[in-house]
């Protein structure tokens, strides 16, 4: 069987938060995964019982009520994302902004276009950032907390990436990024 990234990120989660039904899996991944890996959540539906059907997964099923599904980790589907996790990843970072498809395509629309898509991403990243540094506040020091922080540094250094751009678009200083690009660049 093959095992896409859903299927890892299935898999993940249940191992962090053990046993879950598809909409537990939802909202943990919404409050987590969600805020750099988008993918239709129909997905968290489906994927569930592909996973056990193959034995990566056991399926316990409510007798009356709602039926509520609910999934828990196998040894098999243990080792498979402790194998994901081991091998390499050749893939390059995938970055898909469609602000960034927007800003390409800049030249066929208005002029007045770019500094309002610029202002909106300031906000939307200053709002990204705010919402990180709460999450750095709230959980930054607990030990469970810990090793997930490493994402959300990462997370923070992007949304910070980003806001330089775009505040340096909306001021007309691409010059001025470029500077400070080669100021913090030690090859240059």
């Amino acid at each position: 069987m093959r095992l896409s990234t859903t299927s890892y990120l299935v898999l993940g989660m249940i191992a962090l938060r053990g046993p879950s039904t598809p909409y537990d899996l939802k909202r943990a991944i919404s409050r987590s995964v969600g805020y750099f890996w988008h993918f239709p959540h129909a997905q968290l539906y489906s994927e569930p019982d592909r996973l056990a059907e193959a034995g990566l997964l056991a399926l316990d099923t409510e007798d009356g009520g709602r039926r509520r599904k609910t999934y828990s980790l196998t040894d098999e589907g243990r080792a498979a994302l402790r194998d994901w996790l081991a091998a390499p990843t050749p893939e390059h970072f995938e970055m898909r902004d469609v602000a960034e498809l927007k800003l390409f395509f800049n030249e066929a629309g208005s002029p007045d276009d770019v500094p309002k898509l610029a202002r909106e991403q300031i906000r939307q990243h200053e709002s990204r950032i705010a919402d990180y540094e709460d999450m750095v506040a709230r959980h930054g020091r607990e030990p469970w907390a810990e090793p997930r922080m490493i994402t959300l540094e990462l997370g923070l250094e992007m949304e910070h990436a980003a806001l330089r751009f775009w505040t340096a678009l909306a001021a007309d200083d691409l010059d001025g990024l470029r500077r400070e690009r080669a100021e913090r660049d030690p090859r240059r």
